[in-house]
């Protein structure tokens, strides 16, 4: 069976590959949040304000190295950089666990970020030479579902492993299977598609048409400073520091806000705080596919995040007196939040050319590293200083809406190439209306 006359066989063979990777990466980063939560803080005597710290240290390392790794992966390899980025920070992950004092974690905590940086926009890049503008929002969407899926089943495996193991055996049981999967990686994928042992010549040659048709709409753009002064991608980079201000405010201490009510078990903890997943996972799905059929990206972004910003705010009136009253908008708000990711990372490919479009993605997405660590550290902060959770409540539906701003003064953009188009894959993109 094929689509548009492209090997359908693309989506079985490559999209289970890159969800599992990406769940791999999202493991090693989130499972923190229930360490913070269990005994790590008492074994080490991590402050409140240390703790914070070491929540969001990991978003600097992340900050730093994300244009670097998409321009690597770009020009030379993704599969090689996924490899070496698998063992790397697999063994890091599991590192945590053996640690002794807060500096050994401090350090460890930065070169997770630093090594998993790598992760997301050489994902992206391989994502985009082996699908069409047509598909890229539901793979990019399959890709990221790694994000909600992994913490879904991570809180309920994690919740187990902490209430029979302990924090360290968590951290090294949940480390390794990263190392082990490098070495599938590597013998399963192919950075493109021309390199594909399991591909027809003719399927090789129908897919390299395709994508090369789409870049002729595009005017050239030289380099990386050329394409970071354009205001779209400024606004996005904006647009992204916001919206994950809240994503990860509300990743690394729902557990918390969770394990603070009364009567409310690290195990019950893990199975609460899959429940918003699990509704992200299902608003991801229907977002990317009704994002591709429209071929409109913008109109499945900014409705969510504004969906998330008045959960945040119902949650800030209600007080902490109503907890299932605020664990159910806490559910509404972590789902909308992660169900625009697909679309939005289908924007960037559409107004820019190949050759700085992963880099461009690269920046957008240290901005929301940089967003990530905000939220992550001033939440934390925030929960400490006035010892509840109202506060951090506003502050993320207040980013959240400042997201929504910046996603709807994005400019329309267009990607009209060939009129010569038997595939039928060069349709009008719409990037919002």
């Amino acid at each position: 069976m094929k689509s548009n006359g492209l090997p359908s066989v693309r989506w079985a063979r490559l999209i289970p590959i890159v969800f599992f990777t990406y769940s791999l990466a999202y493991l090693d980063r989130a499972n923190y949040s229930f360490g913070a939560a269990s005994g790590m803080a008492h074994d080490l005597n991590i402050t409140a304000s240390m703790s914070s710290l070491l929540g969001a240290l990991f978003f600097l390392g992340y900050f730093f190295f994300q244009v670097p790794s998409a321009g690597y992966a770009e020009k030379r390899s993704a599969k090689k950089l996924v490899f070496w980025s698998l063992i790397t920070w697999g063994t890091l992950a599991s590192l945590i666990g053996i640690v002794t004092n807060i500096y050994m974690l401090l350090v460890i905590r930065f070169l997770l970020g630093i090594v998993e940086a790598a992760i997301m926009p050489a994902m992206l890049i391989f994502l985009s030479h082996w699908f069409t503008n047509e598909e890229r929002s539901r793979a990019n969407t399959f890709l990221i579902l790694g994000n909600p899926i992994t913490v879904l089943w991570m809180s309920v495996v994690s919740g187990y492993l902490l209430n029979s193991f302990g924090w360290r055996w968590m951290f090294i049981i949940e480390g390794l299977p990263s190392v082990l999967w490098a070495f599938i990686w590597w013998k399963l994928v192919d950075d493109k598609p021309n390199e594909a042992k399991w591909l027809e010549n003719h399927e090789k040659q129908a897919l390299k048409q395709v994508l090369a048709d789409e870049q002729k709409g595009f005017k050239s753009v030289p380099n990386y400073r050329a394409a970071f002064k354009q205001k779209n991608v400024i606004y996005l980079c904006l647009q992204y520091f916001f919206w994950s201000i809240g994503v990860y405010g509300f990743v690394m201490w729902l557990p918390s806000i969770i394990k603070s009510a009364p009567n409310i078990s690290i195990v019950e903890t893990g199975w609460l705080s899959s429940a918003p997943y699990l509704l992200a996972a299902i608003l991801m799905v229907v977002s990317s596919y009704f994002s591709d059929k429209l071929l409109n990206r913008k109109l499945f972004v900014w409705p969510f995040l504004f969906v998330g910003g008045l959960a945040f705010y119902a949650s800030y009136l209600i007080g902490p007196s109503h907890f299932w009253i605020s664990f159910s908008l806490m559910v509404i708000a972590g789902g909308a939040m992660y169900a625009p990711y697909g679309p939005f990372f289908a924007i960037v490919p559409e107004l820019l050319p190949q050759n700085v479009a992963g880099g461009a993605m690269a920046l957008i997405n240290s901005m929301g590293a940089l967003g990530s660590f905000v939220g992550a550290y001033f939440v934390g902060f925030l929960n400490g200083v006035t010892g509840g959770f109202s506060a951090s409540y506003m502050f993320m539906a207040v980013s959240l809406g400042i997201a929504v701003i910046f996603t709807v003064i994005v400019k329309a953009g267009k990607n009209i190439s060939s009129d010569n188009d038997p595939l039928g894959a060069n349709k009008e993109i719409i990037v919002g209306k």
